[in-house]
């Protein structure tokens, strides 16, 4: 599994996601928050993937923890699909809550805006803004403040470069 280069004190981002370290902590506990977070801004998770289960039970691999969350915006989703039915292979917004080799632990969102250009449907750009500001804004809720960048911020950096 390939991961996006955490550098201490920006948010790491990829053409497909953003990422933001959290403050020292169990990683179960880290899911919970993480999930708790998504809750505030309106998402629930329809789906959890223990990776690192997963690969100890398939290929005798032992990993590090390694979280996938399947988040959903019920209102928004619908928004979506209204406007594009097959905009539901898209869905849902996928969140990693990670350990990193350090111990670090990392949560990675999927960008919306990044994924769903896919489609040129007004509307469904339309909700992945809104989808990202409400990730962005649950992100605020458990990351670590030493990272001085925070989400957009590193974005906008990089797409400035």
């Amino acid at each position: 599994m390939s991961s996006m280069p955490v550098t201490p004190g920006v948010a790491a981002t990829s053409s497909y996601g953003f990422q933001c370290v959290l403050p020292r902590q169990d990683f179960t506990q880290a899911v919970t928050k993480v999930t708790e977070a998504l809750k505030t801004e309106g998402f629930g998770i329809l789906t959890e993937i223990d990776v690192q289960a997963t690969m100890k039970a398939n290929l005798g691999i032992a990993g590090r923890p390694y979280r996938i969350l399947g988040a959903c915006n019920p209102p928004l989703a619908h928004r979506a699909l209204t406007a594009e039915p097959d905009i539901g292979l898209l869905l849902p917004c996928n969140v990693v809550v990670r350990e990193e080799v350090d111990g670090r632990l990392v949560v990675a969102f999927m960008d919306p805006v990044a994924v769903l250009q896919m489609t040129s449907n007004p509307e469904v750009a339309a909700v992945a803004k809104e989808v990202r500001a409400r990730l962005e804004h649950a992100g605020l809720a458990f990351h670590d403040p030493a990272q001085h960048l925070l989400f957009g911020q590193a974005q906008d950096q990089a797409r400035s470069l």
